[in-house]
């Protein structure tokens, strides 16, 4: 999807950005990453999307209880400041929710980015990429 692409891209190279970003493009069928949501934005001069996270945690009327931790999530993942119980959003996510908020707790924290230091059978050392601590799940 290019709207997709283009929240991808506005996002690129924060990682709580890209994080909570990938979460609503994920999460519910996307539908809390499309035009039309009041967080989501597209500038008129270049047509770029964005998402203005700090809207988010004010603009949670008529939305189920799922919907509401998890758009909860996304905001405190990208940084919005506000009081957040993990305690209070955790329980009750439904499991294909709770997985994709694991990969991106996976991915604010840079996981998909670590290396480890290994040392060769010859005694040199050689750094070795490590894979995402929890990768994001298939799109379905």
């Amino acid at each position: 999807m290019i709207h997709n692409d283009e929240l991808r891209a506005w996002a690129k190279d924060a990682y709580t950005t890209e994080a909570a970003t990938e979460l609503l493009i994920r999460a519910f069928g996307g539908r809390f990453a499309s035009l039309g949501k009041p967080w989501v934005k597209k500038e008129k001069d270049t047509e770029n999307a964005w998402i203005n996270f700090e809207q988010i945690p004010d603009r949670l009327g008529g939305l189920s209880g799922g919907e509401r931790r998890l758009l909860l999530l996304a905001a405190s993942i990208a940084e919005v400041d506000f009081d957040l119980v993990l305690g209070d959003v955790l329980p009750g996510l439904d499991r294909p929710v709770l997985d994709l908020v694991l990969a991106a707790v996976a991915h604010a924290g840079g996981s998909h980015e670590h290396s480890d230091l290994i040392t060769n059978t010859d005694g040199t050392d050689s750094i070795r990429r490590l894979s995402s601590l929890y990768p994001w799940p298939n799109e379905g």
